[in-house]
């Protein structure tokens, strides 16, 4: 296989089939061999010389059918001009002196620039945009924003009169995810505007932003920024002078995790239980107070207004096919900067960690692990991580998910094992219990990594309890059974070595013999001393009681 570029200084590949990986360079040159060359499993190094070098690894190897060949440019350092969030970290409040909620500061930073000519625009030309843009979900799920917008327009929907509505889902309650507390902290304005022309999108009459009960500070900063919108005339009637009324609520939770599922969120807002419903019927068609309803993330509101004075495109032009635009980063756990960056989609896992959060604690050679999306996906090992794109596909790929984007990092010194039980333990209890499979799988659950952490158990119970989670994936009415299956899954798959060794050392630290560690790892004999068991081993500091 030869490069047929015209550049000098381009070398051919030869044909071999013998290693796994090759190191590719490849530059300004706008030749296929970096794509190509994951056809074949090629010996010697491929050299294609343009201006600009950029060095990456491929791994050669059959990729599942959903996952994307490998990109042939390093995504990654975005630059200032191309940050929508340009207040993330204050920098435009502390140069013009403001609040970070000041009206004159947002519109200093290009927030309410040509509100009106977008709106008059109209809504066919607005979800045309977005769809063009190729913008996922921010909230986890990643599914189409466009093409979710779009159903609330059906052929007739004109014929369905009375109010429709847009929920904005600010109940942000996963561990290890902040990004949309640090917009509604610092980039309320955008949101705000985001709701506007998401609800002409929509052709919906009202905006309810539903928030976390627990973010008081940034439920007063968002109010604040729409009362300003409000005396400006951007909010109420005739938005912007263009003719179109539009106004926007600010609704308080009491949080609850599982209010975060979208109609579970409805039933809260309508002042009912917190508790998901079945679907169908869908928001889209029957919504808040029955009505035609679409509810979506902060992060996915607050980018459209700049996607729609930059263009769709624009916005295309970050990240692979497929996983396009940039998105907020939040990075925790053993790193030396935990913080919320802005970044490109597609970027390495390995590049975000050292450019933005100053590396893992005592150096990239000291990770263990690392959860990619936020607490409900799965664990990733070491080797996984080391060539890892931090995208929707290639996540799917790995046996994860993108999620949120909430990168939570182990070094070697943490324990793997007592992390997921702290997952499982917040999981347990904050279901609902309104499923069987849930209520009840994810307290089994909960006790038995209360055992693992330990090694109070044997075996066998790590692949029962594995046969559990398979069983409770698909069989709940929300996606809660996945979220609390899928961190002890990655586990298993991942760090089962790390709980068979800590049954053993449970066994050696209390001289247990084969026979009683395969019966649970109890003592046989107890002491009974005014009618209460005594002697019996119990896990130290256990969670539940």
């Amino acid at each position: 296989m030869v490069c047929h570029c015209n550049k000098k200084g381009t070398k051919g590949v030869s044909k071999g089939v013998s290693k796994a990986s090759t190191e590719v360079t490849s530059g300004s040159c706008k030749c296929d061999v970096a794509s190509l060359i994951t056809m074949f499993t090629a010996k010697p190094t491929v050299r294609c010389l343009g201006k600009r070098v950029l060095n990456y690894r491929i791994q050669l190897r059959r990729s599942l059918a959903t996952a994307q060949t490998t990109p042939n440019r390093v995504h990654g350092g975005l630059k200032d001009k191309d940050r929508i969030f340009q207040n993330l970290y204050l920098q435009n409040s502390i140069k013009n002196h403001t609040e970070s909620y000041d009206l004159k500061s947002a519109m200093k930073i290009g927030d309410w620039y040509k509100t009106k000519e977008i709106i008059s625009k109209g809504d066919k030309w607005i979800i045309d945009e977005m769809k063009k843009s190729g913008l996922r979900g921010r909230g986890g799920a990643g599914f189409p924003s466009g093409l979710k917008w779009s159903f609330m327009n059906p052929p007739g929907w004109e014929k369905n009169e009375g109010p429709r509505y847009v929920v904005v889902n600010a109940d942000e309650g996963e561990p290890g995810t902040c990004k949309d507390r640090e917009i509604l902290r610092k980039e309320p304005h955008k949101l705000v505007e985001g709701c506007l022309l998401a609800g002409r999108a929509m052709n919906a009459t009202a905006a309810y932003i539903y928030i976390r009960g627990e973010f008081y500070i940034e439920g007063e900063t968002l109010q604040n920024a729409i009362n300003q919108a409000y005396a400006a005339g951007y909010l109420g009637k005739n938005a912007c002078g263009s003719g179109y009324d539009f106004d926007v609520f600010v609704h308080r939770g009491m949080g609850a995790y599982v209010c975060g599922e979208e109609t579970a969120l409805i039933e809260s807002l309508e002042g009912k239980q917190g508790k998901p419903r079945m679907k169908p019927p869908f928001p889209a068609g029957v919504g808040v107070f029955g009505r035609p309803s679409t509810v979506t993330n902060v992060e996915t509101v607050a980018v459209a207004s700049t996607i729609l004075r930059r263009g769709g495109d624009w916005f295309a032009s970050f990240g692979r096919e497929r996983n396009h635009g940039t998105k907020l980063y939040c990075i925790s756990g053993n790193v030396n900067e935990p913080c919320v960056v802005e970044e490109e989609m597609s970027i390495s896992l390995k590049d975000i960690i050292e450019k933005h959060a100053g590396g893992v604690r005592g150096g990239w050679d000291n990770l263990q692990a690392v959860i990619p999306g936020g607490a409900s996906t799965p664990i990733l090992a070491e080797k996984d991580c080391q060539d890892m794109i931090m995208d929707y596909d290639s996540l799917r790929a790995a046996g994860s998910g993108f999620g949120t984007a909430a990168v939570t990092v182990f070094d070697k010194q943490a324990d793997v094992i007592k992390g997921i039980q702290r997952l499982l333990a917040f999981y347990k209890h904050e279901s609902c219990g309104q499923c069987t499979p849930c209520r009840e799988g994810s307290s089994y659950l909960a006790k038995m990594m209360d055992r693992f952490s330990t090694g109070q158990a044997n075996e066998k119970e790590i692949d029962q309890a594995l046969e559990l989670t398979y069983k409770v994936c698909g069989h709940t009415i929300c996606a809660m059974g996945e979220a609390f299956s899928w961190p002890y899954q990655g586990l298993v798959k991942n760090f089962k070595p790390l709980l068979l060794d800590r049954i053993k050392q449970y066994k050696k630290e209390h001289g247990f013999t084969e026979e009683g560690l395969e019966n649970g790892g109890w003592y046989h004999e107890v002491k009974v001393e005014n009618g209460s068991v005594s002697g019996t081993p119990l896990p130290k500091d256990p969670l539940y009681h």
